[in-house]
């Protein structure tokens, strides 16, 4: 059996340590909710259109494979970020409580997996009479180590704990499967059993791993491992009790093929062995890579967010591999004599072989590579003490490890709360990481995108191209600096930095976006358009056919213009900006009911918006509300009081019903406010003659003619006012004038023929 009576700890003591665990563990990341987006999180959550409607769970779990982001292929991943979408929108506290949540699950099944292997009939550790204390002390110094923030800070590399949580769930469920079944029955048996579900639960939790991250795929081997290790005695005595749980097990990398097939097997261009970078270089510098991780293990000190890419030859990497071998040699000779400590050893290899044998274009050392690997080194720094001490302390064996975890957890929880607030603020996270790492190209292009999201787009040009000059065929390095040039104004510059972003990716939605905007602010409609049909041939994204509409706008293009609004606000419903751009649309297509109840809706979700409130009354304007008309222009006066516009149109409006004492402030202010406007100071003139102030009515007619001498109307209007004036024979003239402008100016030629039959005879 895998437990005994005098091995059972009461359950309330249990409990106590449990609670325990996952109070420290949030005391530790209390100050991780308020921690912005970083790096990969901008492309994986906040411009992730697969996690925005959980509703469509063919989308959430079938991410775009071919783009290389983080969720490429990991359909579990992509689900667990809608959930957090669907409670917070891009509001990041839910993400940051939903990765503390892995996390502390993790601890605790890592305290389970722990206390039920050292209750094991082959385990021959000295303090299996008290399991729960050296488990309760590998958990708790593993939640709190600092070198796990990455893991759980970092949003996005919920990829790792997620993946972690599983891992260690398909090893618990493994493990207590194998404790029911021997409870029942007195032996263990060859087959799984229909009655126990810990068995099923277990290949459940590794098919979900395997949605997660690609490491999963060394989860059926451990388990294996460790049934030969602890329970049966030799692989063959493994095999021949659960053969067709090792099975199910294994059957799971049959999905995980699936899912890296979609990724062209190299995840997007990004791992992989035909991505341009040499295997050999890349497993020289796994050698440096694997000693840091065992000396962060020990002494978290510095903690780097990115080391970058780089690469040694065997000659540099020669002092490490003199290190990482023998402990490797090692592994395989304890595996034989010591086969505890050799399981251990090969669970860190394992873990770790993944993303140490498969070449990857960016990250030669990463922290979070370390989240499981980190529990075998734990456990055997922990245990290894624990056993010598119970040889020197037997009285008190039932303390050792307690009084030896909590020396050492409170540094640890004090670093990682200290590393948790560096995370609160991503410029501050970069300047260190570029402190520490210079060369990494990465760092330099990621603090350059945190100063130009904080508007400081020249320092962030110059950060972005000295991350060019390290690694100049970084994708996201070429679209940030874009971005930069874009802001400063640098046109040109954008557009050829976009250009190479989709020479290297031609799947990069976004930079297809961001250069048709920049083509279009160029004049360069056309080659804008095509621009945003390939961004929406990849993802149908509302802001991409708002733009899209756009363009066409400025092109007269209303029509289509607006079956691209319309899109817009299928894909996102409450799309304000699309809603009153369509309005204006339907205006200008004549289309004015319908253009109407989109200015209403607009105004409805930005009651303080003067800009929707005048739209709207230009609308009603037209279908002959004078009324409801002046109110909303009313309104966008209040809202706006120096918009010339709106004072113009209010002050029209107001006269052509009658109310010109009402009028004329506004048509003065309209003057005041843009006093180059011939329409405002031509109907300035038409509200101050009927109020009997010809000779100031007259000089603003001049004005307007002045600033606009093809001004039929202002001719008209002023010819009129020399008539009460008493001066028909300029009268004359400017009638005529208005004539030679506009031949069908019907008003002008009967004040003509008017004058003409009031002349006297020969």
């Amino acid at each position: 059996m895998l437990s005994s009576p005098t091995a059972a700890p009461s359950r309330r003591t249990l409990a106590g340590l449990a609670a325990i665990l996952v109070i420290a563990t949030l005391a530790a990341y209390h100050n991780t909710f308020r921690g912005p987006f970083l790096f990969d999180d901008i492309p994986a959550i906040v411009d992730n259109p697969t996690i925005r409607h959980l509703g469509s769970l063919k989308e959430v779990l079938l991410p775009d494979a071919g783009y290389g982001i983080t969720v490429s292929g990991r359909p579990v991943l992509n689900l667990s970020l809608a959930l957090c979408h669907a409670v917070s929108g891009t509001g990041v506290w839910s993400y940051h409580a939903f990765n503390l949540l892995i996390h502390c699950l993790a601890a605790l099944t890592l305290f389970g997996v722990v206390r039920q292997t050292l209750l094991a009939p082959r385990c021959r550790h000295p303090g299996r009479s008290n399991a729960m204390f050296p488990a309760f002390a590998v958990a708790l110094l593993w939640a709190l180590h600092p070198l796990q923030t990455e893991s759980v800070t970092y949003v996005i590399q919920r990829s790792e704990s997620l993946m972690g949580l599983f891992y260690l769930l398909t090893l618990y469920c493994f493990i207590r499967g194998a404790s029911v079944t021997t409870e029942k029955t007195g032996t263990l048996p060859c087959a799984l059993r229909g009655e126990n579900a810990w068995f099923f639960l277990s290949v459940i939790s590794c098919l979900l791993g395997m949605g997660c991250k690609e490491v999963m795929v060394t989860a059926p081997m451990v388990v294996f491992l460790y049934d030969r290790t602890f329970l049966a005695g030799t692989f063959r005595e493994a095999w021949r009790r659960r053969r067709w749980l090792h099975l199910s097990l294994a059957a799971t990398w049959v999905p995980l093929g699936i899912l890296a097939a979609g990724t062209g097997w190299n995840r997007g261009g990004t791992a992989g062995f035909d991505v341009g970078v040499s295997p050999w270089s890349y497993w020289f510098t796994q050698f440096p890579a694997v000693v840091r991780y065992l000396r962060l293990s020990f002494w978290p000190h510095p903690l780097v967010f990115e080391y970058g890419t780089f690469w040694v030859g065997w000659r540099e990497a020669a002092p490490y591999a003199l290190i990482v071998l023998p402990l490797a040699a090692a592994t395989v000779v304890a595996l034989r004599r010591r086969p505890a400590a050799g399981f251990l050893g090969a669970c860190f290899f394992l873990i770790l072989a993944p993303t140490s044998i498969v070449p990857g274009t960016m990250q030669m050392i990463v922290e979070h590579r370390m989240y499981l690997p980190l529990a075998a080194v734990v456990a055997a720094a922990v245990l290894g003490l624990d056993a010598a001490l119970s040889r020197l302390l037997k009285p008190a064996a039932a303390a050792r490890s307690t009084v030896l975890c909590l020396l050492a957890a409170l540094p640890l929880g004090l670093l990682t709360g200290q590393r948790n607030h560096l995370y609160r603020d991503d410029l501050a996270l970069w300047r260190q990481t570029v402190e520490v790492s210079p060369a990494s190209a990465k760092a330099q292009s990621s603090l350059g995108t945190a100063l130009y999201l904080r508007g400081q787009a020249r320092e962030a040009a110059y950060r972005l191209q000295i991350a060019l000059c390290l690694d100049p065929r970084r994708a996201p390095t070429h679209y940030n600096i874009a971005l930069a040039h874009a802001a400063l104004g640098h046109l040109s510059e954008a557009v050829s930095h976009y250009r190479e972003v989709l020479r290297i990716n031609p799947s990069h939605l976004l930079a297809h976006y961001q250069l048709g905007l920049s083509l279009t602010q160029m004049g360069r409609p056309l080659e804008a358009l095509a621009e945003y049909a390939e961004a929406v041939r990849l993802v149908p994204l509302p802001e991409v056919h708002y733009a899209w509409g756009g363009t066409l706008a400025k092109l007269g293009r209303f029509a289509e213009a607006a079956d691209h609004y319309r899109t817009a606000l299928q894909l996102k419903p409450g799309f304000v900006d699309a809603e009153n751009d369509l309005g204006t649309a339907l205006f200008r297509l004549n289309r004015t009911p319908e253009s109407v109840e989109c200015f209403q809706r607009t105004v409805r979700a930005r009651p303080d918006s003067a800009e929707a409130h005048l739209n709207l009354a230009l609308a009603l304007t037209r279908t002959g509300a004078a009324q409801p008309a002046i109110a909303e222009y009313s309104e966008a006066v209040r809202l706006n009081p120096t918009n010339p516009v709106a004072r113009f149109q209010l002050g029209l409006t107001l006269a052509q019903v009658g109310r010109t004492g009402e009028a004329l402030p506004h048509l003065q202010k309209a003057v005041e406010l843009k006093p180059d406007s011939a329409e405002a100071r031509c109907n300035l003139g038409i509200a101050l003659a009927p109020a009997g102030r010809l000779t100031e009515a007259i000089d603003q007619y001049q004005a307007a003619l002045q600033l606009r001498s093809d001004y039929a109307n202002a001719h008209y209007n002023l010819g009129n006012t020399l008539i009460d004036l008493h001066r028909p024979a300029e009268a004359r003239w400017h009638f005529e004038a208005a004539l030679r402008i506009d031949p069908q100016f019907t008003p002008a030629r009967k004040r003509l023929e008017q004058l003409q039959s009031l002349a006297p005879g020969p």
